[in-house]
């Protein structure tokens, strides 16, 4: 899979209730926002970048990417960030990161595209141990259709519509802490160390 075929798109959407109703990508980690480091790593694996966020559009466009918006209002999670990025997807491929996962893998694009391949499957999403992440996640443009009916039928859990679609989980306990997410201030000092 050649990296022109993929469009990444890095989720910071959310309201970052954790963070206190902060926005979690723009939080500082060891002197840069953390949305910062994700397009660092992210920017490598694909061909076209873009910014998923419905806050403080002006800072994320300050990164020099597009900034798309949810489509579907209410702060419906990471599906709405998704079918956002779909629609604006011009490549047969979409990876997705969250803005709080400041280490994903350096390999996360070429793991899970060798699967979705492989497989024929229409998703393929990370997974260390017993545990899928969701939010880390290739997927082929055609699924805006079906993704686009699940959230108007009120779905919004993101593995209930994962489960109706062909679906490639890739092993990635060789760098599980790469997923580790930033939720809280004590885990954004925690990092910082």
């Amino acid at each position: 899979m050649n990296r022109d075929e993929i469009t990444g798109l890095i989720l910071a959407g959310g309201l970052g209730r954790r963070m206190g109703g902060a926005d979690k990508g723009l939080q500082v980690l060891r002197g840069r926002a953390m949305i910062e480091w994700v397009i660092d790593r992210l920017r490598l694996q694909v061909g076209t970048l873009l910014i998923n966020a419905n806050q403080n559009l002006e800072t994320y466009r300050s990164f020099g990417l597009p900034v798309v918006e949810d489509e579907i209002g209410g702060y419906c999670g990471p599906l709405a960030g998704l079918h956002a990025g779909l629609r604006r997807c011009a490549t047969p491929w979409l990876v997705t990161s969250p803005c709080d996962s400041p280490f994903l893998p350096m390999d996360l694009v070429e793991r899970l595209g060798a699967a979705a391949t492989a497989s024929g499957a229409e998703l393929a999403v990370a997974k260390t141990g017993g545990r899928t992440h969701p939010v880390f996640a290739l997927a082929r443009r055609r699924v805006l259709d079906s993704l686009a009916q699940y959230l108007g039928a009120g779905g919004r859990k993101i593995d209930a519509w994962y489960a109706a679609l062909p679906v490639a989980e890739v092993a990635f306990d060789d760098e599980a802490d790469a997923f580790a997410n930033i939720n809280t201030r004590d885990e954004l000092r925690a990092a910082d160390q």
